[in-house]
C-alpha cells in the first residue's frame, strides 16, 4: 500500500505539522483567558472540555489528526530512505 503513496511523505509530513501548529497557536493565545484548568493551560485548551466551565476549543480530535498525519509521513520518508533500489 505504501508504494501508492510514494514521494508523498513529505506532503504528510507538512499537513500534520500545519494543522498541529495552528491548533497550538491558537490555543496558546486562547489559554490566556481560561480561568480554572487541570494541568497545563494549553492543553487544557485543547482537549478537556466540561469537567469546569466548559472552556476548551474542542481541538483534541484535530490535534491527533495532525500527529497521526505527522508521524505518517514521518514513516514514509523513513520507508523510502531505506529502501533498497533494485
Amino acid at each position: 500500500m505504501l508504494y501508492s503513496i510514494k514521494g508523498h511523505g513529505a506532503v504528510f509530513m507538512l499537513c500534520g505539522v500545519i494543522i498541529d501548529s495552528a491548533i497550538i497557536l491558537g490555543a496558546s493565545v486562547y489559554a490566556g483567558s481560561l480561568h480554572s484548568w487541570t494541568g497545563s493551560r494549553l492543553w487544557n485548551a485543547i482537549f478537556e472540555a466540561y469537567y469546569y466551565d466548559g472552556t476548551s476549543l474542542y481541538l483534541g480530535v484535530p490535534f491527533v489528526i495532525g500527529a497521526a498525519l505527522l508521524l505518517f509521513g514521518f514513516v514514509i520518508l523513513l520507508r523510502e530512505l531505506f529502501r533498497r533500489e533494485n
